[in-house]
């Protein structure tokens, strides 16, 4: 962050607190994906009602335009806004500035939460997470709240409403972006056509979080310290998170621990039956599992056409695309017995 993007950002957050003046003390780039940027921002508020010192991680675009169906940082604030309120543990959000002429990019101010999100480090050291029963657990609860949110809800009517099944929904979504690209999949659209068949009705619609995975989440060596990256959310069947968290792609090569390469998926059911008080039809969340290497692979198709086309230079785009034959080939797997 050059000094130029830091004294904006003093100066915003002055403003937004009504502070008389405001300091960075520390500032650096945090890991990230490979949409959005993150950085570590320590201030100092001087006067006014929220004086204090903050340790904050404020959160951005990355320099390029990322991938289609990402929320911009708005609506992923007020996004994390709406679970702060339903109490899902999450960082608590502080001060969105949706004005790109501060830094050249909207940005939002969020407190900084402790632990490690690294999925990979996660599923192989027990070091972290705590106690993996109660991990799930605690997982599958937090879910349970994500879900309590509703349409309508005023505060998210930015998220696309439709009538259809949420399944149709995400198939044509899919299709659509297939039938506009330049490279044929056939095992993506073998998916897609699976799941057009097998496709259940609209039922329960609630928020749902759109990558609740391993990963996603921060843990100390304690447990759960909160859910990260909403700039998936939707609308949905809440069964597209149950089915997006234990699938195979998801576990980080800990193939046994079928709820996220952490735990037991009894245990991680259990929790969300628990909070929400609705018993999980397990059988229907196969069909989400299919639903979800569809997604990812699409995903990936995207994240690399932005590498390939020379769009952003970046090792973990084209990396990305590099799994999308290990997705097809579990597609593959999961439907042969049709």
């Amino acid at each position: 962050m050059d000094d130029n993007t830091r004294q904006a950002v003093e100066a915003f957050v002055a403003d937004a607190t009504g502070a008389a003046s405001v300091v960075i003390s520390d500032v650096r780039q945090l890991s990230g994906g490979a949409v959005q940027e993150n950085w570590l921002v320590d201030l100092a508020v001087d006067g006014g009602a929220l004086a204090g010192r903050y340790e904050c991680v404020l959160r951005c675009d990355s320099p390029t335009a990322g991938v289609a169906i990402s929320h911009g940082r708005a609506q992923e604030f007020a996004l994390l806004k709406t679970v702060f309120e339903a109490g899902v543990t999450v960082p608590e959000p502080l001060w969105l500035c949706d004005d790109p002429a501060v830094i050249g990019r909207p940005f939002f101010l969020m407190r900084r939460i402790g632990g490690t999100a690294a999925g990979h480090l996660l599923v192989k050291d027990g070091r972290y997470g705590g106690d993996r029963v109660q991990l799930a657990e605690r997982l599958g609860r937090e879910l349970a709240r994500i879900h309590s949110v509703r349409p309508p809800q005023p505060s998210l009517d930015f998220l696309t409403r439709y009538d259809e099944s949420p399944a149709q929904h995400w198939i044509a979504h899919h299709r659509a972006f297939l039938d506009a690209h330049h490279t044929a999949y056939p095992a993506i659209e073998w998916g897609l056509r699976w799941l057009e068949r097998h496709a259940p009705p609209r039922g329960l619609v609630t928020l749902a979080h759109r990558d609740f995975r391993t990963g996603n989440y921060m843990v100390d060596e304690q447990g759960l310290t909160g859910i990260l990256d909403w700039e998936f959310a939707g609308w949905s069947d809440p069964l597209e998170d149950i089915g997006w968290f234990c699938a195979k792609c998801w576990r980080f090569g800990k193939l046994e621990a079928e709820a996220g390469g952490i735990g037991a998926r009894e245990d991680f059911y259990r929790g969300y039956e628990q909070e929400s008080g609705r018993a999980l039809d397990r059988s229907s969340v196969r069909y989400w599992e299919v639903m979800a290497h569809v997604n990812w692979a699409v995903i990936a198709v995207q994240q690399a056409e932005r590498f390939c086309s020379g769009e952003e230079d970046s090792l973990l785009l084209a990396l990305t695309g590099h799994i999308v034959p290990e997705l097809e080939w579990e597609i593959l797997n999961m439907t042969e017995d049709d």
